[in-house]
């Protein structure tokens, strides 16, 4: 009922876009800082769900990239909030060194995964592939969320959406309510069609921890069946550095297949291929095309199985190639 405005960086289905102009007092923004653009803001609550290090072609090493958060905290108005947290190690480090300063902060996590106790602990965690759940309980109380997506990291990002919303007015039972009408965000785990008992999903992880949480989320969609992953990285300096860190995380799946990287804003560095990750995982494929990539994935994807085409670039047009291949191989049998 408080209709904020809200410009975010991927589609939201409930608005059909990624922006809404509402009649209420608050503005929620997605901040950026792979440009340094998040320091523009002057915000009454700051949301970091972690300070990883990415952007290093940018930032140049992983302690310039957590002093720019530090900045980043520096720009809240007098008296906001800095919510972090603090599973990560990064940001639970922006989160003392902001305390350190005088800023406000609250921090969030499972308590066993976390370094510091947080002022607000997840736990009873319970996944199905219909969603996720779990009580919060902090200095208010203690209130049982229960979302319509699934995945761990969904649980997490919610519950700094809850601490959020409570810290602009909105009651603690009634901000867990609203956000269990949550339905997902276009290219976050977005089913894209089936056929048969086959799923193809889309995913815009692009970072080795994304990855691995898509991945720990189609496990638990998938149950038996089979995960194939068709990945295409996102810039040559990104696969560069985190090659080995995607191979980790891609290995979690049943079979993987890497197709050419996307560009984006780069010039292509001699050596630098997705072979670099490829090479490193046993029986992943390397195919440059990235429809024939998705299309190879189909087939190796068993009945009961889900393939889920990832990266930040173009792969996202792959899904229909996934299932164009399974309807061929539906009029074969």
């Amino acid at each position: 009922g408080e209709d904020p405005s809200v410009a975010v960086g991927g589609i939201v289905p409930q608005f059909g876009s990624g922006a809404h102009l509402g009649s209420g007092d608050v503005f929620v923004a997605e901040a950026d800082e792979s440009d340094g653009s998040f320091l523009n803001y002057a915000p009454s609550i700051e949301v970091v769900t972690n300070v990883e290090p990415d952007h290093l072609d940018r930032y140049g090493s992983a302690r310039a990239f957590e002093e720019i958060f530090v900045e980043f905290s520096r720009r809240l108005v007098p008296g906001g909030l800095l919510v972090c947290c603090a599973e990560d190690p990064g940001a639970a480090r922006l989160a003392e060194a902001a305390g350190g300063e005088g800023t406000r902060v609250l921090t969030y996590g499972r308590p066993r995964e976390c370094g510091r106790v947080p002022d607000v602990a997840i736990t009873d965690v319970a996944s199905s592939p219909e969603g996720v759940s779990a009580t919060l309980t902090g200095a208010g109380g203690a209130v049982r969320l229960e979302l319509a997506v699934p995945g761990v990291h969904n649980i997490l990002n919610a519950t700094a959406a809850w601490i959020a919303g409570v810290e602009c007015g909105v009651g603690a039972e009634t901000m867990a309510r609203c956000l269990a009408a949550f339905g997902g965000t276009s290219r976050r785990f977005e089913l894209r069609g089936s056929v048969g008992a086959r799923r193809v999903f889309d995913d815009y992880a692009h970072h080795p921890t994304e990855v691995a949480a898509a991945i720990a989320q189609a496990r638990v969609v998938a149950g038996q069946g089979e995960v194939v992953v068709v990945f295409q990285p996102h810039l040559f300096s990104r696969t560069r550095i985190f090659a080995a860190d995607f191979a980790r995380a891609l290995a979690a799946a049943d079979h993987v297949v890497l197709t050419d990287i996307y560009a984006a804003r780069e010039d292509p560095e001699p050596g630098v291929t997705a072979a670099l990750i490829s090479d490193a995982i046993e029986g992943a494929r390397f195919i440059p095309d990235m429809r024939e990539a998705a299309r190879l994935a189909a087939r190796m994807c068993s009945e009961g199985g889900l393939v889920v085409t990832m990266g930040a670039g173009s792969i996202t047009e792959c899904a229909p190639d996934v299932l164009d291949e399974w309807r061929t191989q539906a009029g074969h049998e």
